[in-house]
């Protein structure tokens, strides 16, 4: 299933690095934010399916709330992925779960499998091991 994803990261190579992840498994990357105004701004110019969204940005720690926001406002399934995982361990409204960093590329795939059938309402039946979904 080839899926619309926007990636909200602001260390570079990290999201360089999802980019080719992302696109070498047939998505679409609509575009990377460094920051919660880069986001709403490609937000506001098409659709996206889904969001991967780190909870420290280079506006500081506003992934959380921009994570909300697109979950409930925009209907955009959101993973998060941090290095904080605890800062989300209750879980975010609209919201799907979180991925610790640093990850690996068959974890991204499989997250990312697994939000993307939710979304669609064909989950697969378990939740990747890597993932922690919110209640």
């Amino acid at each position: 299933m080839t899926a619309r994803i926007l990636i909200i990261e602001d260390e570079a190579l990290v999201a360089l690095e999802l980019r080719f992840v992302l696109e070498d498994l047939g998505h679409d990357v609509v575009g990377v934010a460094a920051d919660s105004r880069q986001a709403e701004e490609i937000m506001t110019s098409g659709d996206v399916d889904l969001a991967l969204v780190d909870i420290h940005l280079s506006d500081g720690p506003t992934g959380i709330e921009l994570g909300r926001r697109l979950g409930q406002d925009h209907s955009v399934a959101v993973l998060f992925m941090t290095a904080n995982p605890g800062m989300v361990r209750n879980g975010v409204a609209g919201t799907i779960g979180v991925l610790s960093k640093p990850t690996d590329e068959r974890a991204v795939r499989t997250a990312v499998d697994y939000a993307l059938g939710r979304r669609a309402g064909t989950p697969p039946p378990m939740a990747p091991p890597e993932l922690q979904l919110f209640a």
